[in-house]
């Protein structure tokens, strides 16, 4: 007799059935129920509530929750006080083949019942339903209900795959971001595919494909952009020889080093070194700024209001990528691999409150990281032009803005305005705040040297360039105030200023003795907040203006 396959037959993947179907009850009578069954276990919670317990894990069950438990796992129901559990227990099975004995050893095993882990779904209130039914014609007496049961039957079991193949992908995903994060934290050290495959959880094999797919190259590409990445960044930073360098990213002398070198950057390192990095990333909206001072547009720069620069003849929007701080670490990495980006800017502070690190990010680019609240803009203009190749142009900047800084400080200083004390107010959506040494402040009491409000006076002293700001409640503005405010009022995220109303309506703002004088300017936080170089030079020149224009 020949046996002839039918086409949707030749896959061989295994039949489903259902062995039993159970209703369950958990009340004040037994309270507590255990499970061990050889079969795996579809359970689906009609309603009250409770807990399923294995040995490591505890989870919650509630009307309309399911759990799909491995075969021969041992669990515990508890119903909870008041609340009994009412829950239904199917116990599935596949079918023998019914194909010639030589095919029967190319029939596949189902990927369901050989998973090994717990498939909790809180929400399942469809499977609840389909097992309400199956429990309710559970001893069908026509062929048209048998028929009906094995629909639902396959339409839990179509369910059930699909979530296991979601949660393996997902599970796959995850294995893989921890391989990634593992090569970005020892890079420096001998790393095998043995080794990722095993955090990953899959093949050798298998995980190559997995691993160009998520990352575009092979995992020792990968290895070798980390390490002449990270080599950059010692020689653009502390330096040191060239052998030290190799051996602290992982190579074993300066030659394989400096072979590695020419393969990846075209260049030898002291060849490099030579040359200005052209398309460079600003990872944090003032050191955009900076950038542009030096002469070179950002190649990809971080689009925050506050920091934006808008001044006569610098368009370098159609050059420049700009990206949300909401987005995400790979959206990021293709605006800068998309932009050929040579190096970044960035601070580890700005980096943190974002989200991604250095070590994630070094796989792009060099990373350069200038410190934001130790120094201030001047430090940072120094130091990044020293990663750029710029020191000159740096100091030429620097020595031009001081001569206009003492200028305007001797005209300001012959005016009134020098005896009086000045306060700068920030109404921000979430708090009040006074300013000290940076953004605005800087012009205010560095560049013009005006006289701040005593306690603003004393942390100036104590924290220099460090001091940014202090915050306030409005009960406490009368111990701030000065003869003259200057104020900046944030927007919150939809645009109100309905926050500040409520201060200007106070009474401890309406008894200031600046406010009853009408000595207040509101000052536009887009022109006063930005704190790097340019916008330093742009408030200066303001700030001359507004106080030239008070007329006493």
């Amino acid at each position: 007799m020949n046996y002839n396959a039918p086409e949707w037959a030749e896959s061989r993947f295994p039949n489903y059935t259902a062995v039993s179907i159970q209703a369950l009850y958990c009340g004040s009578e037994l309270p507590i129920y255990n499970i061990c069954s050889e079969l795996p276990l579809l359970i689906a919670v009609s309603s009250g509530s409770g807990s399923l317990h294995t040995q490591e894990q505890t989870y919650e069950l509630a009307e309309g929750s399911a759990m799909f438990l491995p075969a021969n796992t041992y669990v515990t129901l508890l119903t909870a006080r008041g609340k009994p559990l009412h829950a239904y227990q199917l116990s599935i099975s596949t079918l023998p083949p019914v194909v010639p004995a030589a095919a029967v050893a190319s029939t596949k095993p189902s990927a369901l019942l050989a998973a090994a882990g717990i498939l909790y779904m809180p929400a399942a209130a469809t499977i609840v339903t389909y097992m309400e039914e199956l429990y309710f014609h559970r001893l069908p007496v026509r062929e048209l209900r048998h028929a009906q049961n094995q629909l639902l039957l396959h339409q839990l079991v179509l369910m059930l795959l699909e979530l296991h193949e979601a949660s393996s992908a997902a599970s796959e995903q995850r294995g893989m971001e921890q391989s990634v994060t593992f090569i970005e934290q020892h890079y420096a050290s001998k790393i095998t595919r043995e080794q990722l495959s095993s955090i990953a959880g899959v093949s050798e094999a298998h995980y190559s494909v997995l691993f160009r797919r998520l990352a575009g190259c092979s995992p020792s590409e990968y290895i070798s952009r980390l390490r002449i990445h990270r080599a950059i960044e010692l020689l653009k930073g502390t330096g040191g020889m060239l052998r030290d360098i190799a051996q602290k990213v992982g190579y074993k002398d300066e030659f394989y080093l400096s072979r590695r070198f020419k393969q990846q950057t075209g260049r030898s390192p002291s060849s490099y070194m030579t040359e200005a990095p052209q398309r460079i990333a600003a990872l944090l909206t003032p050191y955009g700024g900076h950038l542009l001072t030096l002469g070179i547009k950002p190649s990809v720069e971080m689009l925050e209001q506050s920091g934006f620069i808008e001044a006569e003849g610098l368009n370098f929007a159609e050059t420049t990528v700009f990206f949300d701080p909401e987005c995400t670490l790979e959206q990021i990495k293709a605006a800068l691999a998309e932009t050929n980006t040579e190096l970044i800017i960035t601070t580890r502070q700005s980096l943190m409150n974002w989200g991604p690190t250095p070590e994630q990010l070094r796989v792009a680019a060099p990373v350069v990281e200038v410190p934001w609240l130790e120094v201030g803009w001047k430090t940072h203009l120094l130091l990044i032009a020293k990663a750029v190749h710029r020191s000159e142009a740096a100091e030429r900047w620097l020595a031009n803005f001081e001569r206009e800084e003492l200028m305007a400080r001797q005209h300001i200083q012959a005016l009134p305005v020098a005896e009086e004390v000045i306060t700068i107010l920030v109404l921000d959506p979430k708090e009040l705040r006074v300013y000290g040494a940076r953004n605005v402040g800087y012009t205010i009491y560095h560049s013009l040297g005006l006289r701040p409000p005593a306690i603003i006076g004393k942390a100036l002293e104590e924290y220099g360039e460090q001091f940014h700001a202090i915050p306030i409640e409005a009960e406490e503005l009368g111990d701030y105030a000065g003869d003259r405010l200057l104020v900046i009022v944030f927007s919150d995220a939809t645009g109100s200023m309905a926050h500040a109303d409520r201060i200007f309506e106070s009474t401890h703002w309406q008894s200031l003795p600046a406010v009853q004088r009408k000595a207040i300017h509101m000052l536009d936080q887009e022109e006063w907040v930005p704190y790097n170089p340019i916008s330093i030079s742009l408030q200066l020149q303001r700030a001359v203006a507004l106080f030239d224009s008070i007329r006493y």
